[in-house]
């Protein structure tokens, strides 16, 4: 990852925009946009578990520590985001870049995410 490039999840914009929001007293229509979309993105209505920026920032610098991973960190920050419980999720982010992944690689991502969002 260099030093330009900084990932980010949904709660930390959501906070930003809540921020923004206090602020001004009001937000562009983009702005509303994407707090909504961040709201719920950063809900347990997504996928069944509230994100948190700490527990995406941990999951992130833990996926970053698979080889695979390291000369891909936006593939690290879009796992830590989507939070994937199963073997075909990871393999489909991984295509999108057409990047071939082994099980013990899949099951390494599956085990951080389970620990993270304390599943085990």
């Amino acid at each position: 990852m260099s030093d330009n490039e900084v990932f980010t999840d949904y709660s930390s914009v959501r906070d930003l925009l809540l921020n923004a929001q206090e602020r001004r007293g009001f937000l562009t229509y983009e702005q509303k946009a994407a707090l909504q979309h961040a709201e719920w993105a950063a809900s347990d209505n997504r996928n069944g578990y509230r994100t948190e920026a700490k527990v995406f920032q941990d999951m992130l610098l833990a996926i970053l520590e698979i080889e695979k991973f390291q000369k891909y960190p936006e593939l690290a920050a879009k796992l830590a985001e989507l939070m994937p419980m199963h073997s075909d999720d990871v393999r489909a982010v991984a295509a999108s870049r057409r990047i071939s992944i082994e099980n013990e690689e899949i099951e390494a991502v599956l085990d951080i995410v389970r620990k993270h969002v304390g599943v085990e």
